[in-house]
């Protein structure tokens, strides 16, 4: 594909379209993990169980099924304002990250990674839509 070719999918919208659906793959991806393989997941993001399930339910929660579904409803609604919100969410998850860098002292990696996703993703769906949702 020639540079004008892939300058003239990006204007008519194409690649936005595309790199929209796969954020939102990527989510309902992320929520799956939460959703079904929530000791694995608490696992991964080193919380330690307790003599209570209810860290498992926390993890289906707000870990899983609450990226799941906005995902999923952010596809079925394929509107710009839909993919805007998404990335709000995204930038909600990435601010609280940063600031328990500061505060927590957390595996720096770990969480500076998962963090710089959530940042990636919030200003890819903010700024690739909020035009296209006005």
């Amino acid at each position: 594909m020639s540079l004008t070719g892939a300058k003239k999918l990006f204007n008519e919208g194409m690649m936005t379209t595309g790199l929209n659906v796969v954020a939102a793959i990527l989510t309902i991806g992320f929520g799956l993990f939460g959703f079904l393989a929530p000791a694995f997941t608490a696992a991964s993001l080193d919380l330690a169980p307790t003599d209570s399930n209810m860290g498992l339910s926390e993890m289906r929660a707000s870990v899983g099924g609450l990226f799941v579904v906005t995902g999923a409803v952010v596809l079925l609604l394929n509107n710009p304002m839909g993919y805007v919100m998404l990335g709000v969410v995204y930038a909600g998850a990435a601010l609280g990250r940063f600031v328990s860098v500061v505060l927590d002292n957390p595996p720096l990696v770990k969480a500076l990674t998962f963090g710089g996703i959530e940042l990636v993703l919030a200003l890819w769906l903010i700024l690739a839509n909020f035009n296209k949702a006005t």
